[in-house]
């Protein structure tokens, strides 16, 4: 048995002497130290000698296993150092670094910060609010009744009875104004959220709404404004039309559009023959918006008007698809750097 555990060790040496590489050395390991190794399977074989034989065998395997162990690490650590010799060669010191890969603003960022700055450039401060909304600040308070379409389940994502995903920025005004007293001159940009999805139409999106409220404001100062905003974004011979509309909120209401850039007006697929683009609404603040902040509408007037972020975002860039900005395709949105 002594002279079996010589031969293997002999064995195991030559191997040592002749492995390469960190894989040949750890199936050496394996072969000669492993549950199923060669030292591994004599030693279980112990029970099966003499009293006088066992510790004697037992004394050289253990032996034997730490010889091979020490001899192991030691080729281990001479590997290792080579193969980092290897690879330190193999990288070219002087070749020129990598540029890194440079992020940029999203384009909805872009023009959301784009428009901010022309509003507050008009004197308009920034408010914000909470996307998960209670059903009084969405709908109640902007004069929107129980029955009232825009409360339809598919308008609508309910997160219970009373709360809401809200579907536009108007709640963040009904929260300043109660905060508030007049006068108060506010934008409120971000995430709303309503059950729609094609082409033009995502389930989340972007808008800025914004109100003014004073005392002896009108309808031609929202006009004034809003002509200011549009020919500032756009281009400063854009034409501006209002047309009368309907929103719960806002009496006398309006919808704003703009010459079509696309066709000077002379009609085409992007206006739909009209040479006119919807591109906000406005309108007065309702009296009973006032009255359910507290407010004397028979004291203040004020004005509204809400956009939505992507559609300005795809008139000034000619995207015809909304879903685009949501695919995070890197060749898509490097455009925009």
């Amino acid at each position: 048995m002594l002279e079996k555990i010589k031969n293997i060790l002999s064995q195991a040496n030559e191997e040592l002497e002749k492995v390469s590489d960190l894989a040949g050395l750890d199936n050496i390991r394996v072969s000669y130290l492993g549950k199923k190794g060669h030292l591994t399977l004599i030693l279980r074989t112990l029970g099966s000698l003499s009293p006088e034989e066992r510790p004697v065998v037992g004394d050289s395997i253990n032996k034997a296993k730490a010889e091979l162990e020490e001899k192991i690490s030691l080729k281990k650590e001479t590997l290792e150092k080579t193969t980092s010799k290897s690879s330190t060669k193999l990288l070219d010191l002087t070749l020129p670094g990598r540029t890194p890969f440079k992020g940029a603003y999203h384009p909805i960022t872009q023009i959301l910060n784009e428009i901010c700055d022309i509003f507050t450039s008009l004197g308009f401060t920034v408010s914000q609010g909470p996307e998960i909304e209670l059903d009084f600040y969405n709908f109640e308070a902007l004069n929107i009744p129980a029955e009232h379409p825009a409360r339809d389940m598919q308008d609508t994502f309910y997160v219970s009875d009373n709360v809401v995903l809200r579907t536009h920025t108007s709640p963040i005004q009904i929260r300043t104004m109660q905060k508030r007293k007049p006068p108060l001159k506010i934008i409120a940009p971000g995430k709303v959220y309503r059950c729609d999805s094609d082409i033009t139409h995502t389930p989340m999106f972007h808008q800025i709404e914004g109100l003014h409220v004073d005392k002896d404001l009108s309808f031609s100062h929202l006009k004034g404004l809003l002509i200011q905003f549009l020919q500032k974004f756009f281009s400063a011979d854009t034409k501006v039309r209002f047309r009368p509309s309907f929103f719960p909120f806002t009496e006398p209401s309006a919808e704003v559009d703009i010459g079509c850039m696309m066709c000077g007006g002379s009609g085409c697929r992007v206006c739909k023959g009209t040479g006119w683009i919807e591109v906000l609404g406005a309108g007065m603040v309702h009296p009973q918006v006032f009255r359910n902040v507290g407010y004397d509408p028979a004291e203040f007037t004020g004005y509204a008007f809400g956009l939505g972020i992507e559609r300005f975002t795809m008139l000034r860039y000619g995207i015809n698809d909304i879903r685009l900005y949501y695919e995070n395709d890197i060749r898509f949105l490097e455009q925009f750097k």
